[in-house]
């Protein structure tokens, strides 16, 4: 009702005419609702204004001031120290199982060697699809040592030309590795 009072005061019409016609109490009305949305404009503006300096004063600083120099030298001093990374060789990237019928479950075995100068870890290897499995050393591969990535594939409910890619996450320069079984498999009559 405070709202109704203030805009009879600061009505275009006078009292009389607020009070008897309906007109010009919502002319009133309307007036007071832009009054209210040029407030809501200015504070949103305003609060962009202040978004607007805060980010600018916070990104002042430039990330080359905070690099501690000790800390530099020190990296600079180990990867100096540092062994090549590891590289991987596999005996081959693709086995094709050939022709296989549906329901049976094919294996393989793929050879990996650390040809580098540091050991080879791999942390993860995961198959493209659920039906394949992989199993991978969860030991470390020394330079020069071999080691044996098995992938076992179910083909129930396969069917005709399948390609299953087995991608494994390395210490290597890539970061990963990738090797892939394909085969046909004959569906069930």
């Amino acid at each position: 009702m405070v709202y109704v009072i203030e805009t009879i005061k600061n009505s275009h019409c006078d009292q009389r005419e607020a009070i008897s016609h309906k007109n010009c109490f919502e002319k009133n009305k309307i007036i007071l609702k832009l009054k209210n949305l040029k407030y809501l404009i200015m504070k949103r503006i305003i609060m962009l204004a202040f978004l607007a300096v805060f980010s600018l004063l916070a990104c002042k600083d430039n990330a080359v001031s905070r690099v501690k120099k000790e800390n530099l030298e020190s990296a600079k001093k180990r990867d100096a120290n540092m062994k090549g990374a590891p590289i991987v060789k596999f005996d081959r990237l693709v086995h094709n199982f050939g022709t296989v019928d549906e329901g049976d479950v094919v294996e393989t075995i793929f050879k990996v060697t650390n040809v580098g100068e540091s050991n080879l870890i791999i942390s993860k290897a995961k198959a493209s699809c659920g039906c394949t499995v992989p199993t991978w050393p969860k030991g470390a591969i020394k330079p020069n040592e071999t080691a044996e990535i098995g992938v076992k594939f179910n083909t129930s409910g396969k069917k005709n030309k399948q390609s299953k890619t087995i991608t494994l996450t390395t210490n290597t320069e890539k970061g990963r590795e990738t090797v892939t079984i394909s085969g046909m498999v004959t569906p069930k009559k």
